[in-house]
């Protein structure tokens, strides 16, 4: 038996050229069928030539095959009406009552009465055609002689028409035209190079549009994929992993270290998670903690200090940490131990934890991107330029900075991306240089300074993947199927 390929090729040897419509009609076949035939075709050569043509045709939305099925809905308004008439009000209250009763009152087929105190809906002529119901009838068989220009326009206005648009190949003979088709190889075999068979063959095309098998593996979160992404970026700008894998961390190297202060407002229980049990640890290296101290009480390395009684029991209290800068900091103190300094580069992408208010853009529970470089004589123009080819990096150039105030660098400034889903900028990191208060204590050298920004993993990725709310991303009403069904992040490099 023929297949609809080479009944195609024998129907255009006969008659030159033919429509897929018509063929459609010919065979019987549905028409896409006849198209995927045709692809089958033209994969053998140029045996046929295909012109595309389209054409644009009237068809029925769903409520215009209701209006057929069950009549207009001013049809329906005036057949509900009884001989004695009806309270409007409960006429109105019928489904689609309001706008066919406005079409019936236009039409003139029905008048209200308020002879009695009451508006009563009657029918004013005793019989009556509906119109838009034939007329509907007659797009739907492809019979559209009698409508107008303007009833289409009506039609389409009240939504019971659309346009479609057909699209079909006019087919003719080709340079390479036979009613006969071989058996295309898809395979180049070992025999076939050995006996030079297949200068004589023909081999099919590779499809290279065509989808591949989706993989049966488990798949990544799009947090992980950017993940993925921004550790490359950072390794490719020659950064060295720092080790993060210490979600409890103690107030000293959390808070101290850093040169904020205990009376700041984020070590209060409302901003940070302290622990219960164990709730101090009093492993510390004790010359660093005097240091420590020291400049937090009464000042030192240029610096007056916060004039307070630092208390050696606060910074006792465990907590999970509120940013991955606690690592930075122990890295830092290691730097300073060394005998000699040399320049480095540190990047560190974690969880940190915070007491924070749920809202589309803030979770608990979240992902920093740690930066540090510490160097001689950096600028906060290095930092900028840093920013700068990072985020070109990820495809984001609208990048804006404001100053700002952290306890532990200065100048301080917030890194701010404009979120197109959102349509306003939103804060996805802080930056600053490191003060000499938190660094010379370490025991780093005076002239070296030390750029440190963190940033936000979950905001680029909302940025990157079109999300307007955090909690789609991450959190008990993530959609599974969106974790499957994401495409691979290839962020512009």
């Amino acid at each position: 038996m023929a297949s609809l390929s080479e009944k195609i090729l024998q129907y255009i040897s006969e008659n030159d050229e033919v429509t897929t419509l018509k063929l459609a009609t010919v065979f019987k076949e549905d028409h896409q069928k006849v198209i995927g035939a045709l692809k089958s075709i033209q994969t053998y050569g140029d045996l046929v030539i295909a012109d595309p043509l389209s054409d644009k045709t009237l068809g029925l939305t769903e409520e215009g095959v209701l209006f057929v099925k069950n009549g207009s809905h001013e049809a329906v308004i005036y057949n509900a009406i009884p001989e004695d008439g009806i309270n409007q009000k409960e006429l109105m209250n019928l489904p689609n009552g309001k706008i066919g009763f406005s079409k019936a009152m236009s039409s003139g087929w029905i008048l209200v009465d308020k002879s009695s105190g009451q508006p009563i809906a009657k029918k004013k002529i005793p019989e009556i055609i509906d119109t838009v119901r034939d007329h509907l009838i007659q797009i739907s068989q492809n019979n559209c002689s009698e409508i107008t220009d303007s009833l289409k326009q009506e039609f389409k206005k009240r939504k019971l028409v659309q346009e479609n648009t057909i699209k079909y190949y006019l087919l003719k003979r080709g340079p390479e035209f036979t009613t006969t088709l071989a058996k295309l190889e898809t395979d180049l075999t070992w025999e076939m190079l050995s006996t030079g068979s297949w200068k004589n063959l023909k081999f099919k095309d590779y499809n290279l549009d065509a989808l591949g098998v989706p993989p049966e593996s488990g798949y990544l979160h799009p947090l992980l994929k950017v993940r993925s992404e921004f550790r490359q970026i950072f390794l490719e700008m020659g950064f060295s992993e720092m080790p993060t894998n210490k979600y409890i961390e103690s107030s000293f190297w959390n808070f101290d270290a850093l040169f904020q202060p205990q009376q700041h407002p984020a070590r209060d229980a409302h901003d940070t998670f302290f622990i219960s049990d164990p709730q101090i640890t009093t492993k510390f290296p004790m010359d660093y903690l005097k240091k420590v101290k020291e400049v937090h009480s009464n000042g030192g390395y240029g610096s007056i200090g916060y004039r307070y009684d630092w208390e050696l029991s606060e910074a006792q209290k465990n907590l999970l940490r509120t940013h991955t800068t606690a690592v930075s900091a122990r890295m830092l103190y290691n730097l300073g131990q060394e005998k000699e300094f040399h320049p480095v580069k540190f990047f560190s992408i974690d969880r940190v934890f915070r007491n924070e208010t749920l809202d589309a853009t803030h979770l608990a529970e979240f992902h920093q991107v740690e930066g540090v470089i510490a160097d001689y004589n950096l600028t906060l123009g290095d930092l900028i330029g840093v920013f700068t080819e990072f985020f070109k990096k990820l495809g984001i150039t609208e990048l804006e900075f404001k100053p700002a105030y952290n306890p532990y660098t200065e100048p301080s400034m917030e890194i701010f991306c404009f979120h197109k889903g959102l349509g306003k900028w939103i804060e996805i990191g802080n930056s600053g240089i490191f003060r000499p208060e938190m660094l010379l204590p370490m025991g780093l050298p005076e002239d070296v300074r030390v750029l440190a920004w963190g940033l936000s993993l979950e905001r680029p990725t909302m940025i990157k993947y079109g999300y307007n709310n955090i909690r789609d991303l991450v959190g008990p009403k993530v959609d599974l199927m969106m974790v499957q069904n994401s495409p691979i992040c290839r962020l512009d490099k």
